[in-house]
């Protein structure tokens, strides 16, 4: 195999499969059922058509056989008169119209017989069109039911990954409950045990210093900062609140 046709077999395998991901088996079967209706509407024309043809080559056949009737009259009212002449051409006329009649009969004949197979066909090709008619909709329902099914699996699979992940979240706000408790457990053992003012008088000791060797930023500027120098007569409570996530001392 060739590089050209190597590179034809991929892409066609490639649009293919693209073809393939849009492609609803439903819609396809509907399609080839009006494809089939229009085949079958186009052989019942061609039935009307053959019988509108038969009916006026019969209607021809009858005008000249009526035709011949008035032919043998006029011949035999010519001989009456001695017109041996005229009763001539009348039974040349009758003829040459008995010579189209055997000519319409065999045009008939091979009309009725083209007839006749489409007919045959027609009603051959009724019977399968309305046998895939009912394959289709058998297929299509099943189609729709596994379509269905698929839904509602990956509906069930996508509550049980979010379950998951709120399971998740409920163990995260387990494991920072616990760590908050802690850390208030810790601090009270602190103030029971006085270490916490030993703490507050160091903190003390560097804010005063902060205080007399910083340099303060004029009330009227607003601009972000890393630090934070509370009162010295800072509570535990507003504490608390000051310093709230990693606090002083990270964790």
């Amino acid at each position: 195999m060739g590089l050209i046709d190597r590179t034809s077999t991929i892409i066609k395998a490639k649009i293919n499969k693209i073809l393939g991901k849009f492609e609803d088996p439903r819609e396809t079967l509907d399609y080839s059922y009006e494809k089939q209706l229009e085949l079958l509407q186009n052989v019942k024309r061609g039935v009307a058509e053959v019988t509108t043809a038969k009916k006026r080559l019969e209607l021809q056949k009858i005008k000249l056989e009526q035709n011949i009737t008035k032919l043998d009259e006029q011949a035999r009212g010519a001989l009456k008169a001695g017109r041996e002449d005229l009763a001539r051409i009348a039974l040349e006329r009758k003829s040459s119209s008995q010579a189209e009649i055997e000519s319409l009969a065999k045009q008939i004949a091979d009309i009725s017989k083209e007839q006749e197979k489409l007919m045959a066909t027609e009603k051959s090709l009724s019977a399968k069109i309305e046998i895939f008619r009912s394959t289709k909709e058998t297929i299509k329902a099943q189609y729709s039911a596994a379509e269905a099914q698929v839904k509602i699996t990956e509906s069930v699979s996508g509550i049980s990954e979010e379950m998951s992940d709120v399971g998740l979240a409920v163990q995260r706000a387990k494991d920072k409950t616990e760590n908050m408790k802690a850390r208030a457990s810790a601090l009270d053992e602190l103030v029971e045990a006085g270490t916490l003012e030993d703490v507050k008088i160091e903190f003390k000791k560097l804010t005063d210093y902060v205080r007399k060797n910083g340099k303060k930023i004029p009330d009227e500027i607003i601009k972000p900062s890393d630090l934070i120098i509370p009162p010295a007569d800072i509570t535990l409570e507003e504490a608390r609140d000051i310093f709230k996530g990693e606090g002083l001392i990270p964790d």
